[in-house]
């Protein structure tokens, strides 16, 4: 008997009808550069539109960050590095489990799908905390699925190449999540601090960033923008910790003593590009950090918390499965 969709009650109704098309169209003919690129010179604002399933509004963070609203100016000192979202460090271990189970659920599907990605974007001042948070929130993830990407100096080709060049070569394709550790802000952050480029050249970027992120989310990549938020008594305390242990020294680069006499520069280079480039379809998402263990929490359960509004799906088996027989 068929199902009852349709205003005929003989198949689908029209807004599944839609969804299905649109799903095929994205599939079949992704959204092209050149499509939206002749979209913006035009200045007609319009671009190709994928379905809701496709393209969801992001969900809300997590109690405790701040996200910074597109459009209003944005300062880092309104936030307190020190604060929990309300979380209890006693349950803090139980909590961070329960977001990682998520993850890996819906990261599974994501792959399977294959037809959307997940772009997680971490930055911070030096000791801010990336490595430990995507080591911590990501434990576990299927890493046929995940691909960290860890920017330092670019090199001699890289320079060759416009600014974004090299970050692009790394997004994330279908069905997989990209973490970039630092990322193309790198380019309007410490390039302007320590004048690797001329004012006119950085202050142009904010506008290119923008578009670089619309043009990744038009293509289907959903985008999750991080700034993990210490305070400069913390950063000190973690610059001494890692002096005091051996098997630390490693990580301790006698360059970020130099880069701490920048603080004050950095941050106002931080609230700059925390205002120009948070918008509505890739906010930047403030984690207060200070607190390790609140942090893992807050930024595991809002990666599960947009995965799950991207709400991924297996896709349909293939007919006839029930009567293959496998042989002896």
């Amino acid at each position: 008997m068929a199902r009852k969709n349709g205003k005929d009650g003989t198949g689908p109704g029209p807004e599944k009808a839609r969804e299905r098309k649109s799903q095929a169209a994205l599939r079949d003919h992704p959204p092209s550069f050149a499509g939206w690129a002749r979209a913006a010179i035009a200045g007609s604002g319009t671009a190709p539109s994928l379905s809701p399933h496709l393209h969801p509004v992001p969900p809300p963070a997590a109690p405790g960050i701040v996200t910074v609203e597109p459009g209003a100016r944005f300062t880092l000192a309104a936030v307190d590095p020190e604060a929990s979202g309300g979380l209890d460090k006693a349950e803090a271990k139980t909590l961070l489990a329960a977001q990682r189970d998520r993850i890996r659920t819906l990261q599974e599907k994501l792959y399977a799908e294959r037809r959307r990605s997940l772009l997680v974007v971490f930055q911070a001042i030096d000791t801010g905390g990336k490595d430990g948070t995507i080591r911590n929130v990501l434990e576990g993830v299927n890493p046929q699925g995940c691909r960290v990407t860890s920017f330092k100096v670019p090199s001699a080709e890289e320079l060759d190449q416009d600014f974004l060049w090299r970050y692009h070569a790394h997004a994330p394709g279908r069905g997989l999540i990209g973490v970039f550790n630092r990322s193309h802000y790198e380019d309007v952050l410490v390039v302007r601090v320590k004048g690797l480029v001329p004012e006119e050249t950085w202050r142009e970027r904010y506008g290119l960033i923008n578009d670089f992120e619309r043009l990744l989310t038009l293509s289907g990549t959903v985008i999750l923008k991080f700034f993990l938020h210490i305070s400069k008594d913390e950063q000190k305390e973690r610059l001494e910790a890692r002096l005091a242990d051996p098997e630390k020294h490693w990580k301790f680069d006698p360059a970020d003593l130099v880069e701490r006499k920048s603080w004050d520069a950095y941050q106002t280079a931080f609230d700059d590009a925390l205002t120009r480039c948070s918008t509505p379809y890739a906010p930047w998402h403030v984690v207060p950090a200070n607190r390790k263990w609140a942090r893992n929490v807050m930024v595991a359960k809002t990666i599960a918390d947009t995965l799950e509004a991207m709400d991924p799906r297996f896709p349909e088996p293939r007919e006839g499965l029930e009567g293959i027989k496998v042989p002896d």
